[in-house]
């Protein structure tokens, strides 16, 4: 539960209905709900009259509110690197026929933000949206990589080093080894340590100053590709990355526009 008092609550609320995916009614949320009835209800009450929840009075159930869908909206153009990335990720994807995932770190995990299938889709776990595991993901490994010191053993830290496959590496000290070979090498690779039959490439996007902005790989599934085929597509995987992180940059406001003047500049 937030520490974060009534407003906090409220979000483990919106939180807790926006998990299920679908319309849900009063008494499944109550079930796995840390509340009283009484105060459930008043915050679901809240959300709705907010618009940050929506409530269906035939079927009797609660989903996500249109301005929930706003503010995420706003927020995934602003924060994303996903429109940003939307022609680079295009013309590997048209180039090297296999799938490409951008994603991002997000509390520790891997955030899909996009994706392109396939000419020959594979079903695999990760879709746009999704939360990933970071430690056994070939994207994910390639952003905890490069990530400062002080901040990448904070992110170890919330590893759950669940064994997914045997492959799966499900200690701080094995998944410490392979960073630094990471690093070694410039490119990260996930050797169905998430899933059977499914292995990738990755590489971070990395701005000027050597800031990890996200990740790319390019995955398929082993009845596709293999680790010779994937290691040819290095260069093209890495100039991409680097496409993204220079549209990046240039869409931030530079420091000197987002400052304001010295006093003496604003009485001239």
């Amino acid at each position: 539960m937030s520490g974060d008092g009534t407003v906090g609550k409220a979000m483990d609320v919106l939180d807790q209905v926006a998990a299920f995916g679908r319309p849900v009614r009063f008494g499944t949320l109550l079930e796995d709900s840390p509340f009283p009835k009484a105060t459930l209800y008043r915050f679901l009450q809240t959300l709705t009259n907010q618009r940050l929840l929506a409530y269906d009075a035939e079927l009797q159930t609660y989903s996500v509110g249109v301005r929930l869908v706003r503010l995420a909206h706003a927020a995934w153009k602003q924060t994303s690197l996903a429109p940003l990335a939307r022609a680079h990720l295009d013309a590997l994807s048209h180039k090297i026929g296999l799938t490409v995932h951008l994603a991002q770190l997000d509390h520790g995990q891997v955030l899909y933000i996009d994706k392109r299938n396939a000419a020959q889709p594979v079903e695999m776990f990760s879709e746009a949206g999704k939360i990933g595991p970071a430690y056994c993901t070939g994207v994910g490994k390639a952003i905890l990589a490069h990530l400062p010191p002080v901040e990448q053993a904070r992110v170890m830290e919330q590893q759950s080093f669940h064994r997914f496959t045997a492959a799966t590496l499900d200690t701080p000290q094995a998944l410490g080894d392979e960073l630094r070979n990471i690093v070694a090498r410039g490119h990260a690779y996930d050797r169905e340590e998430h899933e059977p039959g499914i292995i990738c490439i990755a590489v971070p996007i990395l701005s000027s100053r050597g800031q990890v902005l996200g990740g790319l790989s390019i995955t398929g599934a082993t009845r596709q590709t293999d680790y010779t085929k994937l290691d040819a597509l290095v260069p093209d995987l890495t100039a991409t990355a680097s496409a993204i992180a220079a549209d990046a940059e240039a869409w931030r406001f530079p420091v000197h526009l987002t400052q304001t003047p010295p006093l003496e500049q604003q009485k001239a």
